[in-house]
């Protein structure tokens, strides 16, 4: 089958971009004839919230790609349909999780479907903004996705969300698959080097937060519920990604409840080749959501072989099995969710859920999966082609 693919890939950073790269490497290794598209730029700068979009990496996760899209430059739209056109695809897969891309991608999809007979298939991370959902982002999704021939998504919520918008659409669940292959080889740098480098206690059992800290991501809980895990366990809290919200307002949040000898704030984007060092260093990843779709951090955690304690949100308790390869709790419930990290260290949970993760989720959220997928969609759509 001949790909095309448009998305994000290095040099820009984070989920979706890593998410893009590992997708392609697979089409390809299935052998199909897969071509990328990424972007000459993602974002102006005023309007990007982190420190940078790219990636600081010093052993980037890449692949082969041609950068043609400017998101704020329709010339650029126009140049990227003609040479998808060019390319004949028997697939075109777009990406959809913001509402920034209405424009270019409303555009492209109209070309493309005025101009050629190029199925689209719209791979929908979030079909509305984590932190939106209302009826102009309705909107803006609407206006984009009913361009697209079939859709997949990553949960159940999407689905539902999606064929509200679109009822009598081809919609697939499939999971987001394992993000192992993001890690790269730790040159120099060792769990025991950022022990030091922080700070952190020796002899203390280490908990983490980690990726961008959003609103949305419920960090604030997790820090209330702090005086009630150290009443049991002596703890200390890692708390790893870029904060994309003040970073006053959870120190706030620690000296109110006077925990802050038990919180390490790393307010920084972590580059691939440092991320197997701080998975090393803890024993379980704490995402305590107030709402989600899915994370690629769950997936992230899972690649490198740590449980889950997450909230019942989105699609999370879909991936994320209770008792199994992590813990569930209701969101925004700081007592239930210091319960799970006590009871994580109790009767031997913690290594039950370890072993079960690392012996289980390259199989559990292989990208091959996720290949099939676009596989038998593309057949389907070929299908109704045939029967018209």
């Amino acid at each position: 089958m001949r790909i095309c693919v448009v998305g994000p890939t290095y040099p820009y950073r984070g989920g979706i971009s890593h998410y893009t790269t590992l997708l392609v490497q697979h089409l390809r290794k299935a052998g199909h004839w897969t071509r990328l598209y990424s972007f000459t730029r993602q974002y102006p700068r005023w309007l990007f919230p982190g420190k940078s979009d790219r990636d600081p990496s010093a052993s980037p996760l890449r692949t082969e790609c041609e950068y043609v899209l400017d998101p704020v430059n329709p010339f650029t739209w126009w140049k990227l349909c003609r040479k998808i056109r060019n390319d004949a695809p028997d697939l075109l897969i777009l990406q959809w999780w913001v509402p920034y891309w209405t424009p270019s991608l409303t555009i492209i999809s109209r070309w493309i479907k005025r101009n050629t007979d190029i199925p689209i298939l719209y791979i929908c991370h979030n079909v509305m903004p984590h932190d939106g959902g209302g009826v102009l982002d309705r909107r803006l999704a609407l206006t984009v996705l009913r361009q697209g021939d079939a859709f997949i998504v990553h949960s159940d919520q999407d689905r539902v969300r999606l064929l509200a918008l679109l009822p009598n659409e081809l919609v697939v669940r499939a999971q987001i698959p394992t993000y192992a292959g993001v890690a790269t080889q730790s040159v120099g740098v060792s769990a025991e080097t950022i022990r030091r480098q922080f700070k952190l206690p020796a002899q203390r059992p280490i908990i983490m937060f980690f990726g961008f800290v959003r609103p949305y991501k419920g960090l604030e809980y997790l820090i209330q519920a702090l005086p009630h895990i150290l009443a049991k366990l002596n703890v200390h809290l890692l708390v790893v990604g870029e904060f994309w919200s003040s970073p006053e307002f959870y120190a706030r949040y620690a000296r109110e409840f006077e925990v802050e000898h038990a919180i390490t704030f790393v307010n920084q984007y972590v580059p691939n080749e440092e991320l197997q060092p701080y998975f090393d260093l803890v024993d379980v990843v704490v995402l305590p959501y107030i709402s989600a779709t899915q994370s690629a951090v769950v997936q992230l955690a899972f690649g490198f072989g740590k449980p889950v304690i997450t909230t019942r949100v989105g699609g999370l308790h879909e991936v994320v099995q209770d008792g199994v390869n992590g813990l569930l709790v209701p969101p925004q419930d700081e007592h239930a969710l210091a319960d799970a990290v006590i009871r994580f260290y109790e009767n031997d949970t913690a290594a039950m859920l370890q072993a079960h993760v690392q012996q289980n989720h390259r199989d559990m959220f292989a990208w091959e999966t996720l290949v099939q997928a676009i596989e038998q969609t593309q057949h389907k759509l070929q299908s109704r082609v045939h029967t018209k």
